[in-house]
């Protein structure tokens, strides 16, 4: 687990470059790309990012580099449908490298549920399918019910706390389940008492959703990026939805309660590619890592491209600004 950050991490600066991937040819990432985990391999960054063609059937595929920005991709991907709670697509990774095992969490969708599985590998090429984790799950059950398994996004801490291992998921609002050996993970709470909810009247009143894999700061805590939204309806009947990345930490003395959390985002949608594309208006994070001194936060673009943003903590402003946004973290919840 990387080490060496404070709460809130960043300033985030969005790479002058973006995006840093696109679709490609006319192959199973000809349309969209987007959504990436990350995890650093020797001397490389490595995502895990998910793509489709023209039929929305997501594939995840692989990349590495040298230098965080500039990715060379394998021609195929690493994990495609297989089973039938999955057969429309393999969606939104992310990982955890445990004791030389690769956990890898992605959504598996029928086009009806969204199910959070658990895949895992020790070469990131050959993997063994665990299937869904959290039957008759819906972590929209507090806010806007889909009355069957709703179990998106998960992150799984990659060192034990309380003689346990911990998982944080959730799309709508945040859960915590805990196992004792990695595979079988068992919910804390019913689907009626999330841990963490959206904030009303904020940016992300409409849903929180859990984002990249957890760093700790300096000071012990456990620090989360996040993906939160909201919604509006037009008189005409559309709904416009926005994605924006925000932070919450978590103590890991306590760790079902999250104890401060970055009251504004530290990135939304800016750019041409951020608020165009399949779902517009989306900046959404699922990958983290600090590579040569600094954080690198990939994120996809409304799930059309994907892009990063960086967080040099030797520039002289850099501290300033986190400072200042420190200033408007709210904690003690």
């Amino acid at each position: 687990m990387f080490t060496g950050a404070s709460f809130p991490l960043g300033p985030f600066t969005p790479y002058e470059s973006n995006p840093i991937l696109r679709p490609r040819g006319d192959s199973w990432e000809s349309a969209n790309l987007y959504n990436p985990a990350a995890l650093v391999d020797g001397d490389e960054v490595v995502l895990l990012y998910r793509a489709h063609a023209d039929d929305i059937v997501s594939h995840i595929g692989i990349a590495r580099s040298k230098d965080g920005v500039t990715f060379t991709r394998e021609d195929a991907p690493i994990l495609s449908p297989s089973e039938d709670y999955e057969r429309y697509g393999c969606e939104d990774p992310r990982i955890a490298l445990i004791d030389g095992t690769y956990y890898l969490t992605y959504t598996g969708w029928d086009r009806r549920s969204a199910q959070l599985c658990l895949a895992t590998s020790t070469d990131l090429r050959t993997w063994t399918k665990h299937g869904p984790l959290f039957d008759d799950f819906d972590t929209f059950k507090t806010m806007d019910p889909r009355g069957f398994n709703w179990s998106k996004a998960g992150v799984i801490v990659p060192q034990r706390m309380h003689g346990t291992w911990w998982m944080y998921f959730g799309e709508g609002a945040i859960y915590w389940a805990t196992s004792d050996d990695l595979i079988h993970w068992t919910p804390g709470t019913p689907d009626t008492e999330p841990m963490y909810s959206p904030t009303p009247g904020t940016w992300d009143e409409a849903l929180v959703e859990i984002g990249a894999s957890p760093v700790v700061t300096d000071n012990g805590l456990l620090l989360f990026l996040t993906n939160g939204a909201t919604r509006t309806v037009h008189d005409d009947g559309t709904v416009e939805v926005d994605y924006r990345c925000g932070q919450i930490a978590i103590d890991p003395d306590e760790p079902t309660r999250v104890i401060a959390r970055l009251q504004e985002p530290w990135l939304r949608p800016q750019t041409f590619e951020d608020t165009h594309g399949l779902v517009s208006n989306v900046t959404f994070v699922e990958g983290l890592v600090k590579f040569h001194g600094k954080w690198f936060a990939y994120y996809g673009q409304s799930d059309t491209t994907l892009a990063v943003a960086i967080h040099d903590p030797a520039q002289p402003w850099g501290r300033a600004l986190r400072t200042d946004a420190a200033s408007r973290a709210e904690a003690g919840e």
